[in-house]
């Protein structure tokens, strides 16, 4: 029997990278999963990827009324949700000084308004002693250069597991954030090698991590293994954010 076998997970933003292997290691766990992406033809082809037990809802995390259709969905076929991992995110980088109104707009608009109501408008259908787990990352805690709005977004996120653990502890509901570092997913395409062989040379390992080494991790918040464990920052960086 898998580790989640029975459960429902929600996982937005899933079409790709970090979140697609989750899906698909969940599954193989014995989930039913839904996954979200905001173009069809990558959702089409992360179902087909992930093969058996999951449903694609076209969303953007950033768009309340995508949400509603997303849990309406949810709530018509399966009626409640165990997991729920907040993976949508991205951002805008520049150097402060540069920074626009947009940029902050789109990256606190995904990362922090998507991933507070996220959670907000699943919690109606939210099992008692589920996972809420959510995607942060090794930049709210660290100074990277042009990182500044991506940074606060993925800082107030990590706020977000720490109240939200209080406020749902009577329903024993868990509530983490896991923070990966650099991992090697199409994202990284659209940087240079020098820029890749940068990110390398701050990690202590020496490589960059896998997409499976971040659904292994989510495996552990997800399920009766992590019992125990709430309100946690749980880092995936070959020890970036430790050193």
């Amino acid at each position: 029997m898998g580790k989640l076998e029975g459960k429902v997970a929600v996982i937005t933003g899933a079409t790709s990278g970090m979140a697609l292997a989750t899906a698909k290691l969940f599954v193989e766990e014995g989930a039913y999963v839904f996954i979200t992406g905001r173009r069809k033809e990558q959702l089409d082809q992360a179902v087909k990827a992930i093969g058996k037990k999951v449903t694609g809802v076209q969303a953007d995390s950033s768009n309340l009324a995508d949400l509603d259709r997303l849990y309406e969905t949810v709530k018509k076929e399966k009626g409640r949700i165990d997991v729920l991992f907040a993976s949508a995110g991205g951002g805008a980088f520049g150097p402060l000084g540069g920074i626009t109104e947009d940029d902050f707009e789109k990256t606190f608009g995904l990362n922090v308004r998507g991933t507070l109501f996220t959670v907000q408008k699943a919690l109606s259908l939210f099992s008692d002693g589920g996972s809420i787990i959510m995607n942060g990352s090794i930049a709210g805690v660290k100074g990277f250069p042009n990182a500044t709005v991506y940074s606060a977004s993925k800082a107030a996120v990590r706020s977000f597991a720490r109240t939200w653990t209080v406020e749902l502890k009577d329903r024993k509901i868990r509530v983490n954030t896991l923070s990966p570092g650099t991992i090697d997913t199409p994202i990284l395409d659209a940087f240079n090698q020098e820029a890749r062989d940068f990110f390398v040379s701050l990690i202590p390992w020496k490589r960059m991590g896998r997409p499976e080494e971040i659904a292994t991790a989510a495996l552990f918040l997800a399920s009766s293994d992590s019992s125990f464990v709430t309100g946690i920052e749980l880092f995936v960086d070959g020890g970036v954010a430790q050193i």
